[in-house]
């Protein structure tokens, strides 16, 4: 169905039902130690910044294979400072080479992790105007569920920066999961038109200048669950999922294609119960089934963020 992707306010208090629219040091026999920064610690407490930008303790390691950047850094506290100073310097380079800046967000703890970003010198230097987010998946609940990623966003992070509400881009949640799916693509369709959204010229599936995501402890990205056999999709771009292995069960999700037609790729994981999953990513075994997130190859740069506990297998 054709989207009108009008803007709508992000206010949680008056969500319209309209269609689809605008809204709101590690070593081990596979891995060695590349470089080691280190700095002063920061004080959590403080909501205010100097207008220095702080600096996170981190060491950057090296795989076996060509698997992109690996960043771990000593807690969860220096992985969001890091994670802030990545995309600002990334939303100033290409906010200064045209007027628009696409990112994508995922849900679960990743939306935690930009929490830095609202927090001085960001705040104030960002050019916030330019942005325009999305989601790389979503469930099909309201927008005030707490299920819902669009809701997470809103609380920890859209409603503390100044991007304009028409720069955000929620599902339908009124449609069906197909519904709501065709709608979200046939939004970015029109927004690659109109050349908002970049388009990859070797893909033509559209190419987003920074996706921020994380992963499940299953190795799942988006709402592309192992096994599944939407993980083998390669013609839509924003696929539904009625049956998905975690609840709730109707959902939509960008494609693996659209995942790796983008221009850069943070991948975010932190804590302990995920870093059998990382070693499973990162080293050179074999394992009998091939998860998600060990499909990831961008059209451009892909950066891991752990901290020491998803890092501890390693």
């Amino acid at each position: 169905m054709a989207s009108s992707c009008h803007a709508r306010s992000i206010s949680l208090r008056n969500l319209p039902d309209s269609p689809f629219t605008r809204s709101p040091p590690l070593t081990s026999g596979f891995f060695s130690v590349k470089t080691a920064v280190r700095s002063l610690s920061l004080n959590s407490n403080s909501s205010r910044f100097s207008s220095k930008r702080p600096k996170a303790s981190m060491a950057e390691i090296v795989t076996p294979k060509s698997k992109g950047k690996v960043k771990v850094f000593d807690t969860e506290e220096d992985l969001a400072v890091s994670i802030a100073k990545y995309a600002a310097d990334l939303s100033n380079k290409i906010s200064q080479e045209r007027d628009s800046f696409t990112v994508v967000l995922s849900g679960g703890s990743l939306v935690k992790s930009l929490r830095k970003l609202v927090e001085q010198p960001y705040i104030d230097s960002v050019g916030w105007s330019k942005w325009h987010v999305f989601w790389v998946d979503e469930r099909v609940v309201p927008k005030d569920h707490p299920d819902s990623n669009y809701f997470l966003a809103y609380t920890e992070f859209l409603s503390k920066v100044p991007i304009p509400a028409g720069n955000v881009y929620a599902i339908n949640e009124a449609l069906s999961a197909e519904g709501a799916a065709d709608d979200y693509e046939t939004c970015l369709k029109h927004l690659v038109k109109t050349k908002t959204l970049d388009q990859s010229q070797s893909t033509r599936f559209p190419k987003f200048d920074l996706m921020l995501i994380g992963m499940g402890p299953d190795g799942h990205i988006a709402s592309l669950f192992p096994g599944h056999p939407l993980v083998q999709e390669n013609e839509k771009w924003v696929a539904s999922i009625k049956d998905s292995p975690k609840p709730p069960p109707e959902r939509i999700s960008f494609t693996l294609p659209v995942i790796n037609s983008s221009a850069n790729i943070a991948l975010v994981v932190a804590g302990a119960s995920k870093a059998g999953v990382v070693y499973s990513a990162l080293s050179d075994v074999t394992n009998s089934e091939v998860l998600p997130v060990q499909l990831i190859a961008p059209e451009g740069e892909l950066t891991w963020f752990l901290d020491k506990g998803a890092a501890s297998k390693l």
